[in-house]
């Protein structure tokens, strides 16, 4: 089969085409005919080493061992069941949960030994892929390639959003909001939760589209007077900041959130280190989330939320599978509304 995989850390020259044979599903296990692949930070950061240092780099403190297949958001059809899969598993659509983990239901994400699919296992950079049967769900929907933006994004913008607990008539700010974690955060605080949303883009020209997306009010982060423009926009303080940026707008967010606020990250993309005034957060009783991915209750909550139509699939792209490159420095680059997604047979 035909594979894409990252050789080691550094740029986009670490991905390599390749040809492997084709994976062998073990007794709980089924194989999968990739047939779309969305594009994460977290494959890009994983090639970075942007998750540690050196070859500690990783999700798993041990680093990722290369030659590493990535790629986490996948769909595809079971073309094979392992002997403990029942066969009527072959020939399902599915879209796979996107880590592994023995963790007690609703605590599976912080489990230590989480281990994530493109990062401790080959992942969808390919034509096939294996994984536990448990952790293939139906899909969403009945198209594989709008059926692949959720997984990794959708589950941890989700979880964000259940973090924070947004009311009706609240207001959340979004960063980021045109990315992949970013559209799906203003979609699900605003139409799932019912809150108002301000979203926070580089580029105004995406307004109309995020504002279809559930979008009260669309902000550029290029402005100078931006926390301003906010209090303005809401008449006051927010209630909550959900963040993938990171430092760029870390200080505008505490600035603007009301006392007793919640600030959720799950992202720095805008810069992973920040300076804090404690004084900021005390005096303003501020609440802080870390989030990254989700539990397989709220992967559900999600898919079935996706089914009725609350959350719908933002697309910017499509690369064909050996192009991994290409699309790798195209997602990284600014103005787009969200996911890049490989194609294996485009």
């Amino acid at each position: 089969m035909k594979a894409v995989q990252v050789m080691g850390y550094g740029d986009v020259d670490q991905l390599e085409v390749v040809d492997r044979e084709i994976p062998v599903p073990k007794e709980n296990e089924v194989l999968v005919k990739v047939k779309a692949c969305a594009i994460n930070n977290t494959e890009i950061w994983m090639r970075e080493g942007a998750y540690g240092t050196g070859t500690k780099s990783g999700w798993r403190p041990e680093g990722v061992q290369f030659p590493r297949t990535p790629g986490s958001d996948i769909t595809g059809t079971i073309v094979k069941a392992g002997e403990e899969v029942g066969e009527e598993m072959i020939g399902k659509n599915v879209v796979l949960f996107p880590f592994t983990s023995s963790g007690e239901a609703g605590s599976e994400h912080i489990s230590e030994d989480m281990s994530f699919i493109g990062s401790e296992y080959d992942g969808g950079y390919a034509e096939y892929v294996v994984w536990p049967a448990e952790l293939c769900y139906e899909m969403p929907l009945p198209d594989f390639t709008k059926s692949a933006v959720f997984s990794v994004s959708g589950m941890t913008a989700w979880h964000m959003v259940e973090q924070i607990q947004p009311k009706p008539g609240e207001t959340v700010m979004v960063t980021g909001a045109n990315g992949g974690v970013g559209s799906l955060n203003v979609q699900i605080a605003s139409r799932v939760f019912g809150a108002t949303v301000i979203a926070i883009v580089g580029d105004l020209a995406l307004e109309d589209q995020l504002k279809e997306l559930g979008a009260t009010h669309v902000l550029s982060y290029k402005s100078d007077q931006l926390a301003e423009e906010i209090l303005k926009a809401n008449g006051g303080p927010i209630d909550s900041v959900l963040d993938v940026v990171g430092d760029a707008l870390f200080s505008t967010s505490l600035h603007v959130l009301k006392k007793g606020g919640k600030f959720c990250t799950s992202g720095s993309a805008g810069g992973q280190k920040t300076e804090l005034d404690f004084r900021t957060m005390y005096l303003k009783h501020i609440t802080l989330y870390g989030s990254v991915l989700g539990t397989r209750a709220e992967f559900k909550l999600m898919l079935d939320a996706i089914a009725e139509g609350k959350i719908t699939p933002v697309i910017d792209r499509t690369f064909p599978l050996e192009q991994a490159r290409e699309a790798q420095l195209y997602f990284k680059k600014a103005g787009k509304l969200g996911k890049i997604v490989l194609l294996p047979e485009e």
